[in-house]
Order: structure tokens, then sequence, then C-alpha cells
């Protein structure tokens, strides 16, 4: 990795498996960019802890989430891939940020509304609500953009992938980063937004109206990395549809053009070159083939990464590697916000 090289970052919590959504939406993507960038991959063990969660499995999703990265094809040897609190700076960053927050800018934050919607509603007992449902609003839930904001600013990244969910939060993160730049003269990169051509939303297989997501309450809308093949094809198989025969990408068929999005993303071929493949077939050979499809591509993720969990020294000298290469850059933007701010060198 070169010094000269765009620093691109993405970080994500280790909370669950990882799906295909995730998969084919930003790892996929991500392995492709390691040969022309200096890549830092942030597992966001901080961020995981503002919701309730229990620490032994925290630990153990945290490896879990390293081993599926590099089982999907990101090269250690040419990226750094780090535990966020291995790395001093980033708590430390989102302070002297959070200075520069205004309360009202985080209190609009969609998804800070959305958690703490039912907070104060102790009545609410539906039978949709998330295990959750009733949450301890605590600070970090507030905070958790700006320490996003510091995630990114820390490495000086000039471009980060991020979902639809996110853009807000990264939006934050640019006017944060234009602020602290006017008031102490030009430190951090404006970040830019990292869109992925293809395969970037891959929609729930129950309600093709939502994103794919590991925290669904329907078990059959997700495909995760490390379901069994038994499990993919039942879901696949079970996928909403709708009730004309007729394969074909369109806004009305919602369900049918996820699937092919889905084979458009594994095959990298075009969604309308998958659906004229199967022009006068029905929606079971569609599905059929597609669990085939899946199933396949999954089996060399699921072989490798069941190696890799045997191997935990491995992966533990990975993050350490990882966190020296992170470190490095992270100290070095530090150093420049202290002295900027106001700071006395450390001693």
């Amino acid at each position: 990795m070169s010094d000269t090289q765009p620093v691109i970052l993405t970080c994500a919590q280790p909370t669950g498996g990882l799906t295909i959504g995730n998969y084919l939406g930003a790892i996929k993507n991500w392995a492709d960019m390691l040969e022309s960038n200096n890549c830092f991959f942030g597992i966001v063990d901080l961020h995981a802890i503002t919701v309730d969660y229990t620490p032994a499995e925290l630990r153990k999703n945290t490896l879990s989430c390293v081993a599926q990265y590099i089982a999907c094809g990101l090269d250690p040897k040419k990226s750094n891939i780090f535990v966020q609190s291995h790395v001093t700076g980033h708590t430390e960053l989102a302070w002297v940020l959070s200075c520069m927050t205004p309360l009202g800018e985080l209190q609009r934050m969609t998804q800070f509304k959305d958690k703490t919607k039912n907070a104060n509603n102790d009545d609410d007992t539906s039978s949709n609500d998330e295990p959750q449902s009733k949450i301890f609003v605590n600070s970090g839930l507030l905070m958790y953009p700006v320490l996003m904001a510091a995630d990114i600013l820390l490495y000086n990244a000039n471009s980060v992938p991020v979902g639809a969910d996110q853009k807000q939060h990264l939006e934050l993160c640019r006017n944060l980063a234009q602020r602290f730049n006017q008031k102490y003269s030009d430190t951090f990169n404006v970040p830019e937004p990292y869109i992925a051509k293809q395969g970037q939303r891959i929609m729930s297989l129950q309600d093709p109206s939502r994103k794919m997501s590991k925290s669904d309450v329907n078990l059959n809308a997700t495909i995760f990395l490390l379901d069994d093949p038994k499990v993919i094809r039942k879901k696949i198989m079970s996928a909403v549809t709708d009730s004309s025969a007729v394969i074909e990408i369109s806004e009305d068929k919602p369900g049918v053009t996820n699937l092919l999005n889905i084979y458009s993303a594994f095959t990298n071929q075009s969604p309308e070159a998958v659906a004229a493949t199967y022009d006068g077939k029905g929606y079971g050979d569609l599905k059929s083939d597609l669990a085939d499809l899946v199933i396949a591509q999954l089996t060399s993720v699921q072989e490798r990464y069941n190696e890799l969990m045997k191997d935990t020294q491995y992966l533990e000298s990975v993050l350490k590697e990882g966190a020296e290469g992170a470190q490095k850059l992270a100290f070095k933007t530090l150093r420049k916000v202290y002295k900027k701010v106001g700071f006395l060198n450390r001693f």
C-alpha cells in the first residue's frame, strides 16, 4: 500500500452474521478496491455497545466478523483490518468533534429517532417489535454519528462506502470536516460516498420494499453468509413474488426484480440479461436456479470461514497488524488536530 493512494474506509458493527446483502452490496466491491486504494476495514465494537449486548458474544462476533471478511476476499496483506477499540484516537477525536456539533443536529438524525421511538412507550407490546423495543436511551445512541464521523476523519478518508441508511450520518461527517477546516484551517478531507455500480441494494425476501437486514425479525427475509444450504434454498423458494408469471424487471414486480438483482450481482450479468434467459419460464425455475447459484457461491466462503475460526491466533495476528497500520495514521491525524485546537504537545 502506498501513502499516495486514496484512502477508503468502511466499518461494520460485530452484531450478528453478515448477509448476502452485506456481501453483494459491500464486501465484494471492497475486495475490488484493494489494488488501487489504501483500504481500512474497521470492526466498530465501540458502536456496538450503544444497545443492549452480551460481552462474551461481542468478543465472539468480533472475531467472526474478521473471519467472514477474509473468507469473502479481503486480503489482510493488502489492507488494514482492525478493531476500533484497539486504536487510540477514535473516542478522542469524537470528543473534539462533539464540541462542534449542535445538539439539535443529533436529535434530528433519523436513526436516532427510529431507535428511540418506543423508549417512552412502556405499554407497547406489539409482536412486531424487536427484542429491544423498550430502549434505554443512553447518550451513546445520540452521539453515535459523531463517533462515526471521527472513525472516518481519523484516517482522512477520501471515500466511504455507505448504504442509504448511513447517508445522513456521512453528511454530518462532511459538515463537521468543513466546519473544522473553516475554523482551524484545512485539516480534513471532505469524504465522498462510494457508491457501488452493482448489487448495492439487496432487498428483503419477504418485504422487497425494505433493505435486507441482519436484524429482521422474519428469519425467512434474510440470507446469511453462514446459512446451511437447505436453509438458503428454503428461504429463496419462499421469497415473495406476485400473481403474474412473467419474469421481468419492473417497479410493479419488486419481489421478482429483487431475485433478478441478486442473480445479477452473483454473476455480473445485467438484471435484464438474466430475465431474458427465463423468457417463457416460471418463478419456480428462477428460484431453484438462484438457490443453486447462491449455495455454490457461498460454499467456498463457508469452508474458508470454518478454517479461519479454528485458527484464532492467525485472526488475532491480522488484527494486531491492522491496528498497527491504522494507529500510525490515527496518531498523525490526532497530533495535527490537538495542535490546532490548542492542546499542548504530549510529553
